[in-house]
């Protein structure tokens, strides 16, 4: 995927629960929708797939869901 196709979404402190980002980059409805993806491995953070939702995101980290990819900035 290009650096091109990432957008940014700029977060307040220095770092963000896996859960709460999803939602702050409109990628899911709300928190509870992030559970079954995650569950699913539909999740990626720097290419990793991740399977919690409190994992811990610090800017720069790169977030994928299905042909989004969206960057802590």
């Amino acid at each position: 995927m290009s650096s091109a196709a990432v957008r940014e979404v700029p977060i307040r402190d220095g770092s963000i629960r896996l859960g709460q980002f999803l939602k702050l980059a409109d990628l899911v409805d709300n928190g509870a929708d992030a559970k079954p993806l995650l569950v699913q491995e539909q999740v990626r953070v720097n290419g990793e797939v991740e399977t919690r939702r409190g994992r811990q995101l610090v800017k720069g980290d790169v977030v994928s869901l299905g042909g989004s990819a969206v960057r802590v900035g």
